[in-house]
Formats: C-alpha cells, sequence, structure tokens
C-alpha cells in the first residue's frame, strides 16, 4: 500500500505517477481524487485520479510541478512509499448519455478530464474533445485522448501544433458553425473555466468545471476548500469538486487561490537551498 509503482515525467513540469492502492482502484469513479502525504510533517494535496486497473491494484495520478511539494514528489522513484493515501475523494462525474458532450482539457487538466471522457464513451455519448497546451512540447495525453474521443481537437497557445489559440476559440468556432452540443466539461486553469462558461453561457448549454481551491482534511471538516455557487457556500471536497460553471463565483475562487503564493515561494526557495547546501 502507498508503494510508487512508476514516476514519470510527461514534459518539463507534468509527471505521472502510478501507485499501488488496491482499495480506492475498486472503489474509484471519474472525477474523485486522493489526498496524499509524503512525510509525517508533510503538506495534504488532493490529486484527481486519471486512472485505475482494478486488477493491478494501482492508481494513476498526473500532477504538475508548482510548488515544494509537487516537486518533491517528483523527485520521489519507484519502490519508494507515500506516507499516506486518502481516497476515492469527492463526489463522481455525472455520467449518462447526453448526446454529444464537449471535453475541454487546459494543461495539467487535460489528466483531470480524460477519465470523464472515457465514461462519456463508454455511457454512448458523442465525445468531442479539445486539448490546449502553451506548447506542442508541453501538451499531455494525445494518444490516450484520441483513443477516447470521436473527435480531437487541438490548439497551442503559440500555433506550434493544432489551432493557434485557445481551446475558447475552437469552442466558439463550433458553436458558431451550429454544431449542437449537450453538455461541456471543462477542466484546466481557472482563466481558461471562467472563459468558456462566459463562451457557453449565451447559448444555454450546460458546462461543468472542477474547481481546485486549497483544501486540508479533504473531508468537509475544516472548511479550507469553500466556494461560493449560486450565491451559496459550498465545499469542492464534499459538494464537489464539479459544479455548474455558470454558478461559479470565478472572482472568489481566484483571490482564494492566491491566498499562499508568498508562503509557496518561500519554502520552495528554503527547500532548493537545503537541497545545494
Amino acid at each position: 500500500m502507498n508503494t510508487i509503482i512508476e514516476n514519470t515525467m510527461l514534459s518539463e513540469i507534468v509527471a505521472k505517477m502510478v501507485i499501488e492502492e488496491p482499495d480506492i482502484a475498486h472503489k474509484r469513479k471519474a472525477g474523485q481524487f486522493i489526498v496524499l502525504m509524503i512525510d509525517e510533517k508533510g503538506e495534504r494535496i488532493p490529486l484527481t485520479i486519471v486512472d485505475s486497473d482494478k486488477d493491478k491494484g494501482t492508481v494513476t495520478i498526473i500532477y504538475q510541478i508548482v510548488g515544494k511539494t509537487t516537486e518533491q514528489l517528483a523527485s520521489m522513484k519507484a519502490g519508494e512509499s507515500l506516507f499516506s493515501v486518502l481516497g476515492p475523494l469527492g463526489r463522481p462525474t455525472e455520467i449518462e448519455n447526453f448526446g454529444t458532450a464537449v471535453c475541454i482539457g487546459g494543461g495539467v487538466g487535460i489528466g483531470v478530464v480524460y477519465p470523464i471522457t472515457k465514461a462519456l464513451k463508454e455511457a454512448g455519448n458523442t465525445v468531442i474533445s479539445i486539448i490546449g497546451a502553451r506548447t506542442k512540447d508541453i501538451l499531455i495525453l494525445e494518444e490516450e485522448m484520441k483513443e477516447t474521443s470521436s473527435e480531437l481537437l487541438i490548439a497551442t497557445d503559440d500555433g506550434s501544433y493544432g489551432h493557434h489559440g485557445f481551446v475558447s476559440d475552437v469552442l466558439m468556432e463550433m458553436i458558431e458553425a451550429g454544431k449542437k452540443i449537450d453538455r461541456v466539461f471543462a477542466i484546466g486553469p481557472v482563466p481558461m473555466m471562467r472563459v468558456l462558461c462566459d463562451v457557453t453561457r449565451p447559448h444555454n448549454i450546460p458546462t461543468i468545471v472542477s474547481l481546485n481551491p486549497i483544501m486540508v482534511d479533504a473531508t468537509g471538516m475544516c472548511g479550507a476548500c469553500r466556494v461560493n455557487v449560486a450565491g451559496k457556500t459550498k465545499f469542492a471536497c464534499v459538494d464537489g469538486p464539479e459544479f455548474d460553471g455558470h454558478d461559479v463565483d470565478f472572482d472568489l475562487l481566484t483571490k482564494r487561490l492566491r491566498m499562499y503564493v508568498s508562503e509557496e515561494k518561500v519554502a520552495m526557495d528554503k527547500m532548493r537551498c537545503t537541497c545545494h547546501d
């Protein structure tokens, strides 16, 4: 249990980890996440379960190196063990045959939208996926998304691959062309999800987003992950992480995500100085 089977870099900033967790592998559903700790005094970080193998008893996560804990995570080797892994947590994605579902992933959000895409396809939906990244070099899971989608479209900010621009541009072109879309699942950086919701709102296309506020216990007790949805306070860990994007207060979410930016920088700088001593 908690043993790392694989830990490999998918790009310069994104890594994939496979962990031996038989119980979680058997129970998890699309949209759910785990909370892991590297050591007894370490930070608790929530990470979406990207895939699982019931036969092997493993779960797969994809994470972006953004701070001290994820940098430490990236340095761990196969055969080492994590201090703790809690899950599966959160409400599973609502999966049914909607008709035509558009699944949009940006950056590391592609890893989060992948299991949803897979489940929607298995439920009989026509799944059109749009994935994007700043450049081709950091685009992840292209082949996996292609396998689980009826159609795959790609966008890069710099035009190095696929559409030159944003995933929101691709979605807008699809809507303007008269494509019937029954539901959109949009997962990625907060500004991206916000823009996509602005695109779909005038057309009354139901749009589901997955939120990533700061979490501590991930059981609804601490209240750290509170978000404002339709004017009401919700806890992303137990009420989410997925919500109707048209009801999310993205201004508040953005402010809360930036609460500990300076502290995170201090922790990262201190760790790097220690490593170089």
